[in-house]
């Protein structure tokens, strides 16, 4: 029995697993913006309110607030766990290049000659990233395979 992992398109792998480190970072850094309950009256002109339905909105708040909050986390967590499974180089480079606070601000040149000690290549630096992104796209099933045509 053979096992062949799977040829992946890079560019397009590399955007949706770099994505998927953006929308961590939002997540993890950005404060979540909790709902709150209007107090205000809104008539409505023609009557009989929306379709005569009854709302609860207090309720509708707080369930998107919570489940909003938890969905954060849930998904935070899974990209950490992860990045946990990766080897120690490429954890440490996507960590320090993707998943800090600064990583908006941080560049590939950054990383690869300050952060690293003893600093590596571009080339070296590259083939790392390649492979964190390969297994990240696998584990988190994002990964894009090239069409044979």
């Amino acid at each position: 029995m053979e096992f062949e992992l799977p040829e992946l398109d890079r560019k397009a792998t590399q955007r949706e697993v770099e994505d998927a480190l953006e929308k961590y970072r939002i997540f993890k850094y950005l404060a979540f913006e909790e709902r709150e309950a209007s107090i205000t009256v809104a008539y409505d002109d023609i009557g009989g309110g929306k379709a005569n339905t009854i709302s609860d909105q207090t309720g509708s708040i707080a369930t998107h607030n919570i489940s909003e909050q938890e969905k954060r986390k849930r998904y935070c967590e899974r990209i950490e766990r992860a990045v946990k499974r990766l080897p120690k180089m490429e954890r440490f480079l996507i960590e320090e290049r993707y998943m800090s606070e600064e990583s908006e601000y941080i560049t590939d040149y950054k990383v690869y000659c300050f952060k690293f000690q003893p600093p590596i290549s571009e080339r070296t630096y590259a083939k790392i990233r390649w492979k964190a992104f390969y297994k990240l796209a696998l584990n988190l099933n994002i990964a894009v395979t090239k069409s044979k045509e």
